[in-house]
């Protein structure tokens, strides 16, 4: 993890992170034959939520630097939004990559659906059926913060 992550620091607290949900885990296999291979699977997945967490942080960093001056957020207002983002990006994990961009498009960047189906090449009523899925899975997920 140190050399993928290039901080020591980092790869100690996603090597506790990882022995932790390990341990709070009820999904670990009763029988499990490669003990070492799952620890490294359940590891490269946290690296790659931490590279995807930290990106979505810059992006979102970025915007509130174009922002005009007029509009002045103030640290806990930056910390809830990056905490919704940060909330979103995992609600809306797993989900393929086109009902993801569709979502995205539509809800965050204001697209209509027509937009939405010109941008993805895809038909309106596939951006919809896109669209409910989406919902559906934030409407229904478990909204506990994780941070």
């Amino acid at each position: 993890m140190r050399r993928r992550l290039g901080n020591a620091d980092q790869a100690e607290d996603l090597a506790h992170d990882t022995f932790i949900r390990l341990l709070s885990s009820e999904r670990i296999p009763a029988t499990l034959t490669e003990p070492r291979a799952f620890l490294t699977t359940v590891a490269q997945h946290l690296v790659s939520n931490h590279w995807r967490r930290e990106k979505l942080e810059r992006a979102y960093l970025d915007a509130l630097a174009q922002a005009p001056q007029a509009v002045h957020w103030s640290p806990e207002d930056r910390a809830i939004v990056l905490e919704t983002l940060l909330e979103l990006d995992r609600l809306l994990d797993g989900l393929p990559a086109l009902v993801r961009q569709a979502f995205l498009l539509s809800q965050l960047e204001g697209h209509t659906h027509a937009q939405v189906a010109d941008a993805l090449g895809i038909s309106i009523p596939t951006v919809k059926r896109y669209l409910v899925k989406a919902l559906q899975r934030c409407c229904f997920a478990d909204l506990s913060f994780t941070g």
